[in-house]
C-alpha cells in the first residue's frame, strides 16, 4: 500500500516526503514553539530528544524539511535570535 505523501514548499528545493512523518514532524517543532523561542541548532536538538526514540529516518533532515516548508507557509519566522510564530 503506498503512504501518503506531502509536496513541502521552501526557498531551496520541494520535497515530497510522508504525511505521517511530516505530521509528526510538524507537531513536535510547533510544541516546542509555544513554549521557547530556540535558535536553530536549539531548536533541531529539542526536536531530536524529542522524537529519536520513535523515529526512523534522519530527524534533523526532516526537521529542516518541515520548518523550511512552514517559514515558507508563514505559519513560523525566522530570526537571528530564534524562531517564532
Amino acid at each position: 500500500m503506498k503512504q501518503e505523501a506531502i509536496q513541502t514548499l521552501h526557498s531551496k528545493t520541494n520535497k515530497k516526503i510522508s504525511l505521517t512523518k511530516y505530521e509528526l514532524i510538524k507537531k513536535e517543532i510547533l510544541a516546542i514553539l509555544s513554549d521557547v523561542q530556540p535558535r536553530h541548532g536549539e531548536l533541531m536538538e529539542m526536536l531530536y530528544q524529542k522524537v529519536k526514540d520513535n523515529f526512523d529516518g534522519g530527524v534533523q533532515w526532516y526537521g529542516e524539511t518541515v520548518k523550511l516548508h512552514l517559514e515558507a507557509r508563514g505559519v513560523i519566522i525566522y530570526l537571528a535570535k530564534g524562531v517564532v510564530f
